[in-house]
């Protein structure tokens, strides 16, 4: 008996089992919109109330929550990739966190994070491709299963959606830690110390240097407050690390006016649907627990 149709005999048996059922799964039906509605009310208000203990219980949660799924599933691919890039991003946390600063761990995490980032994008564009490649039925000329073709796809696009979303932010967090160590601002919003005008206040080193003279050679932007800081810099620290301010002064940074490649714009997209991900991963599970422990107690099967 082949997998499909081994599945569509434990589906019919399904049928068989709840046939008659049909009051008690409108019952656990509301109970499921009622719980999905009340649960979100909850979460938005915690996050516009207490916004900083939010994401890091999201986060830890989308950290550990995979993880549990994968030791129980046997899905050593994913823990493998998990593993690798929990290592590398621990290290970049704990290089972020230092006091005092190395001038070159900024450029060091926001290079990283970028890698990420773009990693995570091209691969979930992949596995969309995939998907749609399987749905419009190209795979029948190249010979590949659909099942095999739309599981690549699947499993591709959740890698790129995932890995986003995990890099994004920790990308904030180490964004938070170097600005305050870096320390240009405080809360009031005014600069601690002076900035030099030939220093970028994301890297801490010069932005012109001399052919003989150590340091980095790249294209600089300056932003609407006059501050000129490197581009890769700059961009890292608006869009890898969701900081729409300048590192100096704290100013607002229009972020559309910093995108003068109009493909970038899909990035900002791209991000939205990295927050829903979050929700769906680190909060989905815990809300389904808690509809089946009302189901439970209620004697609903």
């Amino acid at each position: 008996m082949s997998h499909r149709e081994s599945w569509k005999m434990q589906h019919e048996r399904l049928h068989v089992k709840h046939r008659g059922h049909e009051a008690m799964h409108a019952e656990m039906v509301l109970i499921l919109i009622a719980t999905l509605v009340v649960a979100q009310i909850v979460l938005v208000q915690w996050k516009q109330r207490h916004c900083r203990s939010y994401n890091m219980v999201t986060l830890l949660q989308m950290w550990v929550v995979p993880l549990y799924f994968t030791i129980k599933l046997y899905w050593w691919r994913f823990l493998s990739t998990w593993g690798m890039f929990s290592v590398i991003t621990s290290y970049v946390i704990f290089r972020a966190t230092r006091k005092p600063l190395s001038c070159r761990t900024p450029r060091m995490v926001y290079k990283w994070f970028l890698l990420i980032y773009k990693l995570s994008y091209a691969v979930g564009v992949i596995g969309y491709l995939a998907i749609m490649f399987t749905m419009f039925g190209f795979n029948v000329f190249f010979r590949i299963k659909a099942e095999d073709s739309m599981d690549v796809g699947v499993i591709m696009l959740f890698y790129g959606l995932y890995y986003g979303v995990m890099g994004r932010d920790f990308a904030e967090i180490c964004s938070d830690y170097m600005a305050s160590t870096i320390g240009y601002y405080n809360m009031g919003d005014m600069p601690s110390r002076n900035l030099n005008n030939d220093v970028c206040a994301v890297c801490g080193q010069k932005i012109f240097v001399d052919v003989d003279e150590e340091g980095i050679i790249e294209d600089t932007y300056q932003l609407s407050c006059n501050h000129t800081f490197h581009e890769f810099c700059i961009r890292g620290w608006c869009i890898v690390g969701k900081k729409q301010t300048c590192p100096y002064c704290n100013e607002k940074v229009d972020l559309k006016r910093m995108m003068n490649n109009p493909w970038e714009r899909t990035h900002v997209l791209y991000g939205q649907l990295l927050d829903w991900l979050r929700y769906l991963v680190a909060w989905q599970p815990i809300i389904i627990g808690i509809v089946h422990g009302i189901n439970f107690s209620l004697g609903l099967e």
